[in-house]
């Protein structure tokens, strides 16, 4: 069955996670983070942290931060940028530490301040109001904290918390933007499209059916691609220093540098896009893993429904492997005189006996193995914990009790037959075996069930 994440986690919430760091670091390294609207140009290279905090919280909007402000100081440390860029650089401004403090603390802080004023926006009555808010002076909240730390850090660039007091044009274009972003996707993802999606990827992190192979192959395609890029950097970055020497440009150290900053740049956007594609194809897998799950369990039970039961038994059987001496249970239960309850009382009265059944053989069973509806009255289990037969015994009575106070007014039991076995074993052969326990227990009156131990175990 669906195993439980850890923790409560979401899934789905740590791919949107992934999916705004990726973001992040496109419009860091491309055009994508600046509006250019002659004769302005605005930045909206920290639009993801106010998204990530809307949406997430405070501690994702703070990791995006730190993404911001690692990529920041990465474009700052190039030899052509202003002085006042190059302070957020540690290689260059000649005070490492104050750099950092400016080009990571500064945006670390920022995303503790944004996720914390969204945080506590959400426990209010006007939240949506409160968002409006927020994502109007954030941009103000940013330059705030940069300026202030800059007048402290590096005083003689002549920047104080003073210069980030005044409203542009462009100020008033970027707060707009913020609105209209972080609402947007407040709504969109609180739709109940979205949320159908994400109910559907939270509840595929296990899936049957996939490959136990498949998280390391995507895991190996990245490490691949990781690993292209960084010959690509590498060649491009010594064509260039190569054509510029044929049209009579010295290429010295420090231009090299600079062509090497360039290309891994190119590199970072390249691989955010390429993670971005991988994040897509992940998620839309897992949708569709969990749409096909659902579609292979009983409708009215809720337990799994005859073509999953079976490819369930048959993988547990290959995973313990040719030597195994692993010893396993399977159990067949059919509802005695089931054909009368339907006749007597109604449909409705035999779906509910039906639902009992499957409900308590998973809440004795479900913790040792998978039950499945084989059609019609007729259920099974495989129990692939080791249970002695008193063990099974004991769980048996307990379930055979549970079932019979389905109806007020009519005792319902079961006939069950008890096959152990030693791993591994074909399917067909379980399903042989068991079916002549079974008649075993109805030849015996029915309302029992019988067991048979392997001589091996």
């Amino acid at each position: 069955m669906i195993k439980k994440k850890l923790r409560g986690e979401s899934a789905f919430d740590w791919y949107c996670m992934a999916g705004l760091m990726a973001v992040e670091l496109l419009m860091s390294f491309t055009s994508l983070g600046y509006i250019h609207i002659p004769p302005i140009s605005i930045t909206i290279v920290y639009l993801p942290i106010l998204v990530a905090g809307c949406l997430l919280g405070p501690g994702q909007s703070v990791a995006l931060g730190f993404v911001f402000g690692l990529t920041s100081m990465y474009k700052a440390s190039a030899s052509y940028v202003l002085p006042a860029d190059a302070a957020f650089s540690p290689f260059l401004s000649g005070a490492p530490v104050n750099s950092l403090l400016l080009s990571v603390g500064t945006r670390l802080l920022f995303g503790l301040a944004i996720g914390a004023a969204f945080y506590a926006a959400k426990k209010s009555g006007r939240y949506r109001l409160w968002f409006g808010a927020i994502s109007i002076f954030a941009p103000k909240v940013h330059s705030l904290i940069v300026y202030t730390a800059m007048g402290f850090l590096f005083p003689e660039l002549g920047y104080r918390y003073s210069s980030a007091l005044h409203w542009d044009m462009d100020d008033l274009i970027y707060s707009s933007v913020c609105v209209v972003t972080v609402e947007a996707l407040w709504a969109m993802y609180h739709s109940e499209l979205v949320q159908n999606i994400k109910f559907c990827i939270d509840q595929s992190i296990y899936d049957p059916y996939a490959p136990e192979s498949l998280s390391w192959f995507f895991a190996a395609f990245e490490f691949f691609i990781l690993g292209t890029a960084v010959f690509v950097v590498d060649y491009f970055s010594q064509r260039e220093s190569y054509m510029l020497e044929r049209h009579g440009i010295l290429v010295s150290e420090t231009i090299a540098a600079d062509l090497v900053n360039l290309q891994v740049q190119f590199l970072i956007a390249s691989l955010a896009l390429n993670a971005l594609s991988v994040i897509l194809l992940i998620s839309t897998y897992k949708y569709m893993a969990y749409k096909k799950y659902r579609g292979e369990m009983d409708e009215l039970t809720g337990v799994m429904g005859r073509r999953m039961f079976l490819y369930h038994c048959e993988k547990a059987q290959k995973a313990a492997g040719a030597d195994s001496t692993q010893v396993g249970w399977f159990l067949f239960v059919d509802a005695d005189y089931f054909k009368e309850v339907n006749d007597s009382l109604g449909h409705p009265a035999g779906d509910q006996v039906l639902k009992a059944i499957a409900a308590n053989l998973q809440t004795v069973f479900g913790g040792d193995g998978a039950v499945g509806r084989l059609g019609g009255d007729e259920f099974a289990v495989i129990l692939e914990k080791p249970l002695l037969p008193e063990e099974l015994s004991r769980k048996l009575e307990r379930f055979l009790a549970a079932v019979g106070k389905t109806l007020a007014d009519r005792t319902i039991s079961c006939s069950i037959g008890a096959y152990q076995f030693v791993y591994p074993q074909k399917v067909s052969h379980l399903l042989e075996e068991t079916d002549r326990i079974l008649y075993q227990a109805k030849e015996k009156g029915r309302a029992c069930y019988v067991m048979r131990a392997c001589q091996e175990a």
